[in-house]
């Protein structure tokens, strides 16, 4: 009988903006496009890699991005505790080949945010709207990306975008300033007929 050779696994840790969170960047895919997982319900649905997660008592927040985790912990626990005890038990889940996401995810979440933005919006505001999540995919979430977080276009009304931020960003003292100076300043510039952008906590 073979023995089967695991590929080795690599991972390093990141801060975030976010002193709750932290962002750990493997050196293998752990899936094409981003997973954000609030509550270990959400992650029952989905992920059996977020679940494991949300089964240790220090993770409130699982966001996959890619070939990295951003895990934000409950206030109560300091990560000097459990840093390494996560990239282990990171480390161990992805060599073992386990599971990470279900087939099918992100179809399921795209199909979702069509169907709302078909239904809600019509003629010039259907048009606004896909010119901001077309600004807002090019020009915001590659920066907020890197950072371990992700933003999502919520809704557009009477000129206010609301957003909501995923990840790292998602209680992070520094969003509000992101926000402020530089998605709504961007927005304002390219699109007139926004007068400003808010966030809520996805």
């Amino acid at each position: 009988m073979e023995a089967i050779t695991k590929n080795p696994v690599m991972l390093y840790t990141e801060q975030t903006p976010n002193p709750e969170t932290l962002k750990y960047v493997l050196n293998v895919k752990l899936m094409d496009g981003l997973a954000d997982f609030r509550t270990k319900e959400s992650a029952e649905e989905w992920s059996p890699f977020a679940t494991a997660l949300f089964d240790l008592p220090y993770v409130k927040g699982v966001y996959i991005n890619n070939n990295y985790v951003t895990v934000t912990k409950e206030f109560n626990f300091p990560w000097e505790d459990i840093m390494l005890r996560l990239k282990d038990f990171i480390k161990s889940y992805v060599e073992d080949g386990k599971e990470i996401i279900k087939e099918g995810y992100q179809e399921a979440q795209k199909a979702i945010e069509e169907e709302a933005i078909k239904t809600e919006y019509t003629g010039e505001d259907a048009e606004l709207v896909n010119k901001i999540i077309q600004l807002i995919d090019k020009y915001v979430k590659p920066a907020v990306e890197m950072d371990g977080g992700n933003i999502e276009f919520k809704s557009f009304n009477q000129g206010t975008v609301s957003v909501v931020l995923q990840g790292a960003c998602s209680g992070c003292p520094s969003s509000s300033v992101t926000l402020k100076a530089g998605i709504e300043g961007m927005l304002k510039r390219m699109v007139p007929e926004v007068k400003e952008v808010v966030a809520e906590m996805g």
